[in-house]
C-alpha cells in the first residue's frame, strides 16, 4: 500500500499517497465509468495520477466515486467535500464536512520566472532573500490552495488572493484572504514539507 504520509487533523482526513511501479492501477476497477470519455487522450503519467486518487478513496469511501462539474471535481454521494491534488509520483486527497484545499508542489527555481504573476507588494515584504524560491512556492500553493475552496473564472491569483506574513520555520496557522469589491473571506493554512515538496491545506 502506498500510503506515504497522512496529514489528517480535526477538520479533515488528508492522505498522501506515493506512486509504487509494483501497484496495480487498473482503470477497468478503478475510474468510474462516467469519467471514461474524459481520460481518452490522457498522458500517461496524468492517467496514473488520477488513478492513484481513485485508490486512495477506495481506501477510506469505497462506495464513493469522483466525479466532475465542469472542471472542478466532487464526491458522490456528496455528502463530503473533498481536495485532490498531484504531483507525479505523488498524489493526495482531502476529505471532510467543509470546505478544504489542498496543493502539492515541487521546489523549482524556475518559479522566479512567473513571479510577477501572482505575488502582490505586501507579500514580497516577508520574503527571505536567500528563500525566495521556498517563499515562492509556498506562497504559489497556498494561493492554488484557496483557489479550490473559493474561485472564480475572473479572479487573479495576484489581486484577489492575498497570503499574510509567515515564516518557513513555523508553517501552521497562516492567514489567507480571498476579496474582491465585494468579498474578503479569511481562512487558515498549514504547510508540510517533504522530499523536495510542499503540500498546503487550507481547511
Amino acid at each position: 500500500m502506498p500510503l506515504y504520509r497522512d496529514f489528517s487533523d480535526e477538520n479533515a482526513k488528508i492522505l498522501l499517497w506515493k506512486y509504487d511501479e509494483h501497484e496495480d492501477l487498473n482503470p477497468a476497477a478503478l475510474l468510474e465509468e462516467e469519467n471514461h470519455e474524459r481520460v481518452k487522450g490522457y498522458h500517461p503519467v496524468k492517467l496514473k495520477e488520477l488513478l492513484l486518487i481513485r485508490k486512495i478513496l477506495k481506501s477510506v469511501l469505497p462506495g464513493h466515486k469522483i466525479l466532475y462539474k465542469e472542471r472542478v471535481p466532487y464526491l458522490f454521494p456528496n455528502d463530503f467535500e473533498i481536495s485532490i491534488t498531484h504531483s507525479f509520483p505523488f498524489a493526495a486527497l482531502a476529505i471532510s464536512k467543509n470546505k478544504v484545499g489542498i496543493d502539492i508542489e515541487p521546489f523549482n527555481p524556475k518559479i522566479k520566472r512567473i513571479r510577477h504573476k501572482f505575488v502582490e507588494e505586501s507579500e514580497t515584504a516577508f520574503i527571505e532573500t536567500d528563500k525566495e524560491v521556498a517563499y515562492l512556492t509556498v506562497i504559489w500553493s497556498l494561493k492554488e490552495s484557496l483557489y479550490k475552496i473559493h474561485h472564480s473564472n475572473y479572479w487573479s491569483l495576484k489581486k484577489h488572493y492575498e497570503v499574510k506574513p509567515f515564516r518557513l520555520d513555523s508553517p501552521y496557522q497562516i492567514l489567507c484572504r480571498v476579496h474582491d469589491e465585494n468579498v474578503s473571506d479569511l481562512y487558515t493554512a498549514r504547510v508540510e514539507f517533504f522530499d523536495n515538496y510542499v503540500l498546503t491545506i487550507v481547511d
